[in-house]
């Protein structure tokens, strides 16, 4: 996605403790749409196609290790003196870099890739300005830094404890995301001083000390204020939630599907959705679901991991797990269960089911209260039901079975043995039947019953 040639590393903090969110796992850890803000963050980034990734870690750092699994260079900020100390940390991951240098945030995980190339176009722009800086216009400026500018040269940049009454009457806000050159980086950050109501050496006043050496800094504004929202908090975590949930219902929406109640449709970062698909009330999409052209997925289900073709239909009250595969026009009703199962063309599963470890061929008519008993308390097992083969109600396959083409499994059936083609299956105790005897138990109860009471 990049439009200038130079090559781009990024450096993302995330050594904070996170105490507000009160949680054993790391602050950006904590998942939006069923995805790591973190991730979220990262995935941007990819675009751009970084040379260089720095995650700045502290509190958490094995955690963050593993969850990164070598996407990214560590560095280990501790102890904590402020932001420009925390991007020094870099110093050495960073030190035979040439390009341009994104500041980035891990709690702050909605940037669009299309405002980091904003930044690092105009860093590259008129002015050759030393520092970019995101700015943004919050209906309320609140306790943000600002950024006191002329045209979109940046004159000062000052925190808001430290700001006089006039400079908190700015409303641009800073952001705290820059683009800077690696060769000025860190050269600027060692000549940023710790002498505020804080102690701390702010990242922001790279732009002060640029500027005292008559550089020009720069300003980019983004008009989305959820894009530079920082998450600190539970509530913070939900309401950022509420905000990715509606974008993805309008998007959804706008490519051709149909949401009888958008509010009430949760769908996780991945999620793919086909033209003309139904979503009735209260659906919640797990990670890994892709759903084709004409399904409809009826209220109140759940699916992951699961792949529906074009026709499809699903629910209500279903309940899709990984590896759940429906083909063109096949169907599960009302409380049916599948797991790493494969529902053929046009087959059904209408009522009370559970398909797990299965293959059930095109046009196989599966019963109400049917169970594939796929675990035998050690190792999983496989059910293969062929095309068009009828499941009579209530029937307990036992895998491993293979249950053949045409085959019908008599209703109540326990079947342990494969069934070949064309055959018919029955499994059932002897029917025993007492003429009268029922008459005469209840007769008996009853009598029992009154001379107790006397």
């Amino acid at each position: 996605m990049t439009t200038q040639k130079t090559a781009i590393a990024s450096v993302i903090l995330a050594a904070g403790k996170g105490t507000r969110m009160k949680s054993d796992l790391h602050k950006v850890l904590h998942p939006v749409a069923g995805r790591a803000m973190l991730d979220h963050l990262l995935a941007s980034v990819d675009a751009l196609e970084p040379a260089r990734q720095v995650v700045i870690v502290g509190s958490g750092r094995d955690q963050l290790e593993t969850a990164l699994d070598g996407r990214a260079e560590l560095a280990l900020q501790e102890p904590q003196l402020g932001t420009g100390h925390a991007v020094q940390q870099a110093e050495e991951a960073l030190g035979d870099f040439e390009g341009d240098v994104l500041i980035l945030y891990g709690d702050v995980p909605f940037v669009r890739p299309q405002t980091m190339q904003a930044m690092l176009d105009r860093l590259h722009g008129e002015g050759d300005p030393a520092v970019v800086v995101l700015g943004f216009e919050p209906a309320d400026t609140l306790q943000y830094g600002r950024v006191l500018t002329d045209g979109d040269r940046i004159t000062k940049m000052v925190e808001h404890k430290d700001a006089t009454d006039e400079e908190r009457e700015c409303g641009l806000c800073n952001s705290g995301l820059m683009a800077v050159r690696a060769k000025d980086l860190f050269g600027l950050l060692n000549r940023v001083g710790n002498d505020n109501s804080q102690g701390e050496y702010y990242l922001v006043d790279i732009v002060n000390v640029a500027n005292a050496d008559g550089r020009m800094c720069a300003s980019v504004t983004t008009d989305d204020e959820t894009e530079v929202a920082g998450i600190n908090s539970r509530a913070e975590l939900a309401d950022a939630e509420r905000v990715w949930q509606e974008f993805r219902r309008q998007e959804a929406m706008a490519d051709g599907a149909t949401l009888k109640a958008p509010e009430t449709v949760f769908f996780s970062w991945d999620t793919k959705i086909g033209c003309d698909v139904v979503i009735e009330p209260n659906v919640v999409f797990g990670p890994g679901v892709t759903v084709a052209d004409h399904a409809t997925i009826k209220a109140f289900s759940h699916l992951e991991g699961a792949t529906l073709g074009e026709n499809t239909e699903v629910g209500p009250y279903a309940r899709l797990r990984p590896g759940a595969v429906l083909k063109k026009g096949a169907k599960i009703g009302n409380f049916v269960e599948m797991k790493k199962a494969v529902l053929g063309e046009g087959a059904k599963a209408n009522h009370l089911t559970y398909l797990g470890d299965a293959e059930v061929g095109a046009g196989a008519n599966i019963g109400a209260g049917t169970i594939t008993c796929n675990y035998d308390g050690y190792f999983k097992h496989k059910t293969t039901i062929g095309e068009r083969a009828f499941i009579g109600s209530n029937s307990a396959l036992i895998a491993p079975v293979n249950i053949g083409a045409d085959a019908i499994v008599g209703a109540g059936s326990a079947v342990s043995r494969d069934v070949a083609d064309g055959e018919l299956r029955m499994v059932r105790g002897e029917q025993l039947v007492k003429p009268g005897w029922a008459d005469r138990f209840h007769d008996a109860m009853r009598k029992k019953k009154k001379a107790e009471k006397k």
